[in-house]
C-alpha cells in the first residue's frame, strides 16, 4: 500500500494570499524604526469582511487623520480612495497594465474602476503593475493626475536587524501624480522598496530612494 501510494501525488497546497502577509484582515499594526527611535507606525481596521483601512503616521502625534481604504475583490486587492483633511480622495484608473517581473510583455486589462493594487493570491513569480488614473478630492470636485508602477516579488527569505527568520513579499514603487500643478505633466514624487513579513505585517523593511535616501526596519508588531 505505501509503495502504490508513493507514486500519487500529494495535496495540492492552496496558495499563501497577500492577506496573509499585510494582515490586512486584522486589527493589526506595527512600527519601524530608523536613526535608533521609531520612525513611523501603521494599523490596519477593518471595515467590513472584505475591506480594510490602513494608517501610516507618526506615533508620537497618534491617530493620524490618514488611512486608505482597500477591497478584496475577486482575485485582487484593489484601492479605493483615502480619507484625510477632513475629506475622502477618490481613486480611478484610465488604464492599468500587468507584465513580467521586469516591466516586460505589458497588456492592458482595466480601464475603469478602482486601483489593482495587488494579486490576492501571491503568484511563484514576480510580476509588474502600472496604472493611471485620477484622484478626486470629494469635498472640491478637484482632480490630481497620477501614475504608479508597482513590481512584486515572490516569497523569499527576509530579516533585519531586530527580526530574522522571516519570509517576505516585495513591493518596488514609484508613484507620480501633478498634485499643485494642476494640467502639468505628472511628475515622480515616491520611489522606494518595502518588505511585508507572513504574519508579521507591514513595512519589514524600507529603503526609499526618492525624494531621498532612507531606510526603516519594523521593530515591533501587535494587534489593538
Amino acid at each position: 500500500m505505501v509503495a502504490a501510494l508513493a507514486g500519487m501525488p500529494g495535496p495540492a497546497q492552496a496558495a499563501e494570499n497577500y492577506g496573509e502577509y499585510s494582515r490586512f484582515g486584522e486589527r493589526s499594526a506595527g512600527q519601524h524604526w530608523a536613526d535608533g527611535q521609531a520612525a513611523g507606525q501603521w494599523t490596519w481596521k477593518p471595515l467590513s469582511s472584505t475591506s480594510s483601512e490602513i494608517s501610516w503616521g507618526d506615533p508620537k502625534t497618534w491617530p493620524p487623520s490618514y488611512a486608505e481604504k482597500f477591497v478584496h475583490s475577486g482575485d485582487w486587492l484593489t484601492l479605493d480612495g483615502w480619507r484625510d483633511n477632513g475629506t475622502y480622495y477618490t481613486v480611478r484608473v484610465t488604464k492599468e497594465q500587468i507584465g513580467d517581473a521586469k516591466c516586460g510583455n505589458l497588456r492592458t486589462f482595466a480601464t475603469s474602476g478602482p486601483q489593482h493594487y495587488v494579486k490576492w493570491d501571491i503568484p511563484s513569480t514576480g510580476y509588474c503593475l502600472k496604472a493611471w488614473g485620477t484622484i478626486t478630492e470629494q469635498s472640491s470636485g478637484k482632480v490630481v493626475d497620477f501614475g504608479h508602477t508597482q513590481i512584486w516579488s515572490p516569497p523569499a527569505p527576509c530579516s533585519n536587524r531586530y527580526l530574522g527568520g522571516q519570509t517576505c513579499i516585495k513591493q518596488w514603487e514609484s508613484w507620480w501624480d501633478n498634485n499643485g500643478s494642476p494640467g502639468k505633466p505628472i511628475a515622480r514624487k515616491l520611489e522606494r522598496d518595502q518588505y511585508i513579513a507572513r504574519g508579521k505585517g507591514m513595512a519589514f523593511k524600507i529603503h526609499q530612494y526618492f525624494p531621498k535616501e532612507w531606510k526603516s526596519e519594523a521593530k515591533s508588531y501587535w494587534n489593538w
